[in-house]
């Protein structure tokens, strides 16, 4: 019988200061922390576009795009994910 080893919850600061020496990119979610995969070629293509349009039609607006390596805290579904 194997035995399941109990599952680790961190705080946002936690993830916080873990994220500082990771190699790689991770999720906060509701406590847990969730590793993220990298993206090819066609995801930063989409990226791209999807940035420059957002750009250009928020002018003069109180919103900002942001294109990746931004942290964003969702309080209500307890999320903190790095956008790519």
């Amino acid at each position: 019988m194997q035995v399941q080893a109990e599952k680790r919850y961190y705080t946002p600061a936690e993830y916080l200061a873990l994220e500082e020496a990771a190699d790689y990119k991770n999720e906060y979610r509701a406590g847990e922390i969730v590793p993220r995969t990298g993206s090819g070629v066609n995801h930063n293509r989409i990226l791209l576009n999807l940035s420059s349009h957002l750009n250009f039609a928020w002018r003069g607006t109180d919103y900002e795009p942001f294109s990746s390596d931004v942290r964003l805290w969702i309080p209500r579904h307890r999320i903190l994910p790095i956008l790519i």
